[in-house]
């Protein structure tokens, strides 16, 4: 007697394209009000994991290019963190999405 086995298979349908969460870039730009420390300050208590080394790096970015990328990830966190730095006096560009 041969037993008969079954046996689900799941076929994904080719046509459906994954989806991703979309991204977004938070851009600090230079103006003629904010100290070095102040935005370093901020960039470390609003971005997490953000190095102190890090922060001021980005601090004389703002100030010699004009404008410095602090972080770029999901859109939902990104509008999070742009308003925080906003609330915290930093002159900042729209979000960017990606």
């Amino acid at each position: 007697m041969d037993q008969e086995t079954t046996s689900t298979a799941t076929v994904l349908d080719p046509k459906i394209k994954k989806r991703y969460y979309p991204e977004a870039r938070i851009i600090v730009l230079d103006d003629n009000f904010n100290t070095f420390e102040h935005v370093a300050n901020c960039l470390m208590a609003i971005i997490p994991g953000m190095s102190e080394k890090r922060s001021w790096v980005l601090a004389v970015e703002v100030d010699r290019e004009g404008l410095a990328e602090v972080w770029r990830g999901p859109l939902e966190q990104a509008e999070l963190y742009h308003q925080q730095l906003i609330t915290k006096g930093l002159t900042m560009a729209p979000i960017e999405k990606t």
